[in-house]
């Protein structure tokens, strides 16, 4: 199997809005239902399903209680939640550092003087290969478990 940085993706974590949820309760001490449904433009049913969910795998606390006489939910991120948002931006910074790399190869490679721009366009040039491990011969990607050599 190869194992690429999108491999470890969680998909509890990584799900647009319970990533929102994660994002905006660690930054701050406590997030309100309300601030959380209108900052991520959920409907109440939506936001408190991704609450569930966060809050069955242990990375959420949801606390009831009152403000004044109105009541009030608050979502509060426990430590497995930070160590899963960590976990989350480390793999996305990584995965980002690697197509950086990759994009940084072909926008070269496409400037070079090698062979014709239809020849360069389908990936053929009279250039060799890299050979750490990025792409085979015939111009598929590999993964070898490092980001790409620069």
């Amino acid at each position: 199997m190869i194992d690429h940085p999108t491999s470890g993706i969680d998909e509890t974590v990584h799900q647009r809005h319970r990533l929102g949820i994660l994002t905006i309760s660690a930054e701050a001490e406590r997030a309100e239902f309300g601030y959380l449904r209108e900052a991520l433009d959920l409907t109440p049913g939506n936001l408190s399903r991704h609450l569930t969910v966060l809050e069955e795998a242990g990375l959420v606390n949801v606390e009831k209680g009152y403000e004044g006489r109105r009541p009030r939910t608050w979502v509060r991120i426990t430590r497995e939640g930070r160590t899963a948002l960590a976990a989350e931006l480390d793999l996305l910074a990584a995965l980002v550092r690697q197509h950086a790399v990759v994009a940084r190869r072909t926008r070269t490679k496409g400037h070079s003087d090698n062979g014709s721009a239809a020849s360069q366009l389908a990936g053929e040039t009279d250039e060799p290969e890299p050979t750490d491990g990025t792409t085979n011969g015939d111009g598929t990607a590999s993964y070898n478990g490092s980001p790409p050599a620069t």
